[in-house]
């Protein structure tokens, strides 16, 4: 009994002085501090209204709806999810118990002059082997678990991917579609300043008549109205290309094109802004959310990396058959069984361990600046559509006034005209303005909606704080 404890002592001994010793090793990046950056929330949540009906265009509703089902890269990001998935189901199964049941013949000559006598010496024979197998990696050291937690944050992680990329494709359709609308609306506004100076033409044609104006005048009514029909096209050109977007994004091809309307988008009223934005929303990012938790998973990689380093123990057994002979693998005396602890250690690896533990650290600065460099850009984009629409209220609330002075001036002008009080120079600058004030009020409404639009994707896709 003595002699067997000293030999127990002697082989633990043995098995803490001959593990490869880990090398020490501290994270070169640090994350930034979640309170200074708008970070603190809650984790991710899934926006539960489709943010997109705001806008109240049932064919908005329909073309997001296609393009979720439709669109290549959602799928992909969809399956990169579910093989995350079972990579995590792969990785969970290896901390259980596996038996197997293995069956095997062999046809051999047994050399006379080994250990065995005759008849079996010298003779040709089959070895026969039938029994199942067990093996159970104790995880004495954690190394299992981190693996299964490594892979749950990686799925989970994927998960986040593919929720961002619905965010990105829902938004892509729905700044196509303000483009559409954009795109509608100059036209419309075209075809009004056509209407506008086919009736300036048919005055200077009156005034040419009563002598009042010549051909100089004549001819720059109706070249101009040429040049109107020119901004109507390049309208309907631009619709044509947002049409053409907007049908690639949902899946669809050239037979699309004809079923695409004319929106019913109102810039106005678009995507209301909350009179506060919770000050936390940019932790409810799918693409923040995300980076955090690969960081997680990157921790979890180096403590199973760690534990690599020390004795990995296995629990084998067998139970069967095994025979000299087929005839007599199945009798009772050809049963067979062991049972016994495995031990692995490492002792020399060429520094094979010490280079993965190294790994693991570098992969773990890789996700921690990649985490930072993701939150940075989410706070500059966020800050970069608060100040952007704040510039576009006050422009359009300068512009208003600008276009109701514009349109006072040409209705002025104009009855002078009528009156032979103004010259036809007077009345075309005054309608130049005007026109230019209604092209700019469009762009500047439309400009407002998409980055509504993008202020709103920039903040996961609320402009609410998500219930739990």
């Amino acid at each position: 009994m003595i002699a067997r404890r000293l030999v127990l002592a002697a082989a633990a001994a043995a098995l803490a002085a001959g593990c490869v010793g880990a090398p020490g090793q501290v994270p070169h990046e640090a994350v930034l501090a979640p309170d200074t950056l708008a970070l603190q929330g809650n984790a991710y949540v899934a926006p539960a209204d489709a943010w997109w009906q705001q806008l109240g265009d049932p064919q908005l509703d329909r073309l997001v709806a296609e393009s979720l089902a439709r669109n290549p890269s959602l799928a992909a990001a969809l399956a990169r999810v579910r093989s995350a998935e079972q990579q995590a189901v792969i990785a969970g199964s290896i901390n259980n118990p596996q038996v197997s049941l293995d069956a095997d013949a062999t046809r051999e000559r047994v050399s006379a002059n080994y250990i065995f006598p005759p008849p079996y010496g010298g003779a040709t024979l089959w070895e026969a082997r039938l029994g199942a197998n067990l093996s159970w990696n104790i995880d004495f050291w954690g190394r299992q678990s981190s693996l299964i937690d490594q892979a749950r944050q990686v799925a989970n992680a994927a998960g986040l991917d593919a929720a961002g990329t619905q965010l990105l494709i829902s938004s892509a359709v729905t700044q196509t579609y303000v483009e559409l609308a954009r795109a509608r609306a100059l036209e419309a506004l075209a075809v009004r300043a056509g209407e506008q100076r086919q009736r300036l033409l048919a005055l200077t044609q009156q005034r040419v008549t009563a002598g009042l104006d010549s051909n100089v005048e004549l001819r720059s009514a109706e070249a101009n109205v040429a040049l109107v029909q020119v901004d109507r096209e390049q309208a309907a050109l631009s619709q044509e290309s947002a049409i053409h977007a907007l049908a690639a994004l949902s899946g669809h091809g050239a037979e699309a094109y004809a079923h695409i309307e004319a929106p019913s988008l109102d810039f106005a009223r678009a995507l209301d802004l909350p009179q506060a934005l919770p000050a936390d929303l940019l932790a409810h990012r799918p693409d923040v959310a995300a980076a955090r938790i690969r960081i997680l998973a990157a921790q979890s990689g180096r403590e199973a990396a760690h534990a690599n380093f020390y004795p990995n123990v296995d629990l084998v057994a067998f139970a069967g058959f095994v025979s000299i002979g087929l005839d007599k693998l199945l009798d009772s005396d050809s049963r067979q069984w062991s049972v016994g602890p495995a031990i692995h250690l490492p002792i020399f690896d060429a520094g094979r361990l010490k280079a993965e533990y190294r790994k693991s650290g570098a992969d773990l600065d890789v996700a921690t600046a990649s985490y930072n460099e993701t939150v940075l850009r989410a706070v500059r984009e966020s800050a970069d559509q608060v100040s952007r629409l704040q510039g576009l209220d006050r422009q359009l609330a300068d512009q208003q006034r600008a276009l109701e002075a514009a349109e006072s001036a040409y209705s002025l002008a104009e009855q002078r005209y009528g009156a032979g009080l103004a010259n036809y120079l007077t009345v075309l600058n005054a309608e130049t303005q005007v026109l230019s004030a209604r092209r700019q009020r469009v762009n500047l409404l439309a400009d407002r909606t998409s980055a509504r639009v993008a202020l709103l994707v920039a903040l996961g896709g609320s402009f609410k704080e998500p219930s739990r």
